[in-house]
């Protein structure tokens, strides 16, 4: 029950051919590749990305639409975490940006490979709004998102990414003016810098129009928030574990290029669906007016 999305015959025979099989045949570098990226990636044109986001399969046993991944050792798991990072390298531009999900116990092998390829920046964690209990250990409640550049030369846009709080304590200036923050109908709020732990990410659920049944969604505002900081209007987004498409339909969204790669048929056409649908609905929930607002202070 907790979709939003679904994907009906007809929209399968309307949306199949817009999917890219040879990656030989691209005109454009834009789209939604159905492959392995560890075979597509070395057919694509060579420091063509600005920005990649890069959301592997955790260390977890997951299944993908019945495609299972198995966890395996710190070790095993840093091994092909470094085959797929050495695989993606030469799409990178010297000037491009990369991002790499993982939770707490893919962040051993997240750092030590990324930090061996690439300068790594910061670690981004967030809050999930949901996690499942646990009656001996504590629960998982957030992730990571590992901030690394090619080179010390780089697009970062902080201004693109602050967040709009409301104001608990409302100082005032010798003057009695607002210190630091503004009074509008809705309450009072100030626009702080972003820091590297975030608390205002919604999970997708049925309530949100992006929602589909890929078990690892992540939400449009926080692919934004990477996109916004690190990419500028027409940049390339390339997003090689592409699942139900979010990075692409935020690119398109906000005036970026985007190159997908995703194995699952059923999930390359919920991502030509949701790109389909971005065309008359540009909205990203919880970003409005150019600003990023905490959750639940926006009306």
């Amino acid at each position: 029950m907790n979709r939003t999305l679904t994907l009906e015959s007809c929209d399968r025979n309307r949306l199949f051919p817009r999917l890219i099989q040879d990656p030989t045949t691209l005109e454009e570098l834009t789209g939604t590749i159905q492959g392995d990226c560890l075979k597509v990636a070395p057919q694509l044109p060579r420091h063509c990305v600005d920005l990649l986001i890069l959301d592997p399969p955790y260390n977890l046993s997951k299944s993908f639409n019945g495609k299972k991944f198995s966890k395996r050792s710190v070790i095993e798991y840093s091994d092909w975490l470094e085959q797929l990072i050495v695989t993606l390298l030469p799409l990178l531009k010297p000037t491009a940006t990369v991002y790499i999900c993982g939770d707490w116990f893919s962040s051993a092998s997240i750092f030590t490979v990324a930090s061996e390829y690439l300068i790594v920046r910061n670690r981004i964690t967030w809050e999930r709004e949901k996690g499942r209990g646990a009656k001996a250990n504590w629960k998982n409640a957030s992730e990571d998102l590992w901030f690394c550049t090619v080179s010390n030369d780089y697009t970062f846009h902080a201004d693109a990414v602050k967040i709009r709080r409301r104001v608990i304590a409302p100082y005032r200036n010798a003057e009695g003016e607002p210190k630091d923050w503004k009074a509008t109908p809705n309450g009072k709020f100030r626009d702080t810098h972003p820091s590297n732990l975030w608390t205002d990410i919604t999970i997708p659920f049925w309530s949100m129009p992006e929602n589909t049944d890929h078990p690892t969604q992540k939400s449009e505002k926080l692919i934004a928030k990477l996109l916004l900081a690190s990419s500028n209007p027409g940049d390339l987004v390339l997003d090689p574990f592409l699942g139900s498409g979010t990075t692409s339909v935020v690119a398109k969204k906000l005036g970026r290029r985007y190159l997908g790669i995703e194995q699952d048929e059923d999930y390359c056409l919920l991502v030509e669906q949701r790109l389909e649908l971005a065309e008359s609905n540009p909205n990203i929930q919880g970003f409005t007016d150019g600003v990023f607002w905490e959750r639940n202070t926006l009306r």
